[in-house]
């Protein structure tokens, strides 16, 4: 595999835009994504200057996605439910006018409970909005409590009850295998998302991710024993409830996966705009990855000088294709159409032969000429189905 000739795409995949907004009312001990405590004078984001420069990057961005067509946009962070819905509005408008939405493009707002106003969220549907990620987290006070999270139980339970008021596409967020955690409350945290009614729950395991505070003072946490059984529990309670577990930490009702995150298991491509975001962007020839300024003071800095916004950029190598386009579809339960990883990768399926042929000799996958997909034991030990298709081992072999 080291020797590939640069692979040709014959098409270019869906296009996402992803929209990061860094501020939060809290910066939470376990989280390690670009987010920023609201400190200062009254607690104000610099709400104004942060559109415009979110508008700026879109424009500068264009000449990479031009005439493409967006299937998926969402406003990550960070609380993207800080910002009004006017300025919401604002950039959406910009958002239409520079870019085409496919008709019915799904459009997702992450919210936090403790931002939720009825009327705000009333306004942000108007805005275009059309489906909601609460991150709840944990219904249980003292977990929250152990979490460092801004609302309690009764927000959640609020922040809910607002939403299903103005959308009927909403995910909730929970995290199990928290601090001191049994394995009923986590069954009680699941029962009760379930019981909500909502289309979509995402389910992720506890992790202590470096630069974090939990990181530098572990809590103590359930063992890996206690964590498989809970989430062996959690896939039993929401397939009674007609949940379909398709992506390793994501349950959706029929119909209503997350076509955002679709795209992004299945190699699709993103554009990302604010602070930090990532985007992976394809063109016949070549693949590439950027990252735009992490620092939102740099950030707006950048963009009111008329900078480029982009910090690095780097071409995925043909040996990295494989890899990555694995890394993500096999983190799908039902697996891929064999004939997306040439369409994606412009590679023949025959450079990951070898890795395929061993992943399934070890139990961990299964395929033939019309699909892949990992097996219960891939999916239980995914690390280690991935692990057969790095680059350096492959090289080394």
């Amino acid at each position: 595999m080291s020797d590939l000739p640069v692979p040709k795409l014959k098409a270019l995949p869906p296009l996402s835009l992803y929209i990061h907004i860094p501020w939060c009312l809290k910066k939470c001990p376990y989280c390690d994504f670009n987010s920023h405590e609201i400190r200062g004078q009254d607690n104000q984001t610099p709400e104004d200057e942060y559109v415009a420069a979110l508008i700026r990057d879109l424009e500068l961005a264009l000449a990479d996605v031009w005439g493409r067509r967006l299937s998926s946009v969402f406003f990550g962070g960070g609380t993207p439910s800080l910002f009004s819905a006017r300025s919401i509005d604002t950039i959406l408008t910009a958002v239409r006018t520079l870019l085409p939405l496919e008709h019915f493009a799904e459009v997702t707002l992450e919210a936090n409970p403790g931002t939720f106003e009825t009327q705000k969220f009333a306004d942000f549907r108007a805005a275009g909005i059309n489906r909601l990620s609460i991150g709840i987290q944990s219904f249980n006070p003292q977990h929250l409590k152990a979490l460092g999270r801004v609302h309690d139980d009764q927000e959640a339970h609020r922040a809910v009850e607002i939403a299903q008021k103005n959308f009927d596409n909403i995910n909730l967020d929970l995290m199990y295998a928290l601090p001191g955690q049994t394995l009923p409350e986590a069954q009680n945290d699941i029962e009760t998302a379930c019981a909500a009614g909502v289309t979509h729950i995402s389910a992720y395991h506890l992790t202590l991710e470096p630069n974090t505070l939990f990181h530098r003072f572990p809590p103590a946490l359930p063992d890996d024993e206690q964590a498989a059984a809970m989430q062996e529990m959690i896939e039993q309670v929401t397939a009674k409830q007609q949940y379909r577990n398709y992506e390793t930490s994501a349950f959706a009702r029929a119909g209503k996966e997350s076509r955002h995150n679709m795209n992004y298991w299945q190699f699709g491509d993103y554009l990302g705009i604010g602070a930090g975001a990532h985007s992976k962007i394809s063109f016949a020839d070549k693949i590439v990855r950027q990252m735009r300024y992490k620092q939102p003071k740099e950030y707006l800095a950048k963009a009111q000088s008329g900078e480029s916004l982009v910090h690095t950029h780097q071409e995925v190598t043909a040996e990295d294709r494989g890899f990555e386009f694995m890394m993500n579809a096999l983190r799908l339960n039902g697996g891929f159409d064999t004939s997306l990883f040439q369409e994606r990768t412009g590679l023949p399926l025959s450079v990951v032969r070898q890795q395929l042929d061993e992943a399934e000799q070890r139990g961990l996958l299964v395929h033939d000429h019309l699909r892949i997909k990992p097996t219960i034991l891939g999916r239980r030990f995914l690390n280690d189905l991935l692990q057969i298709f790095l680059p350096e081992k492959n090289s080394a072999g």
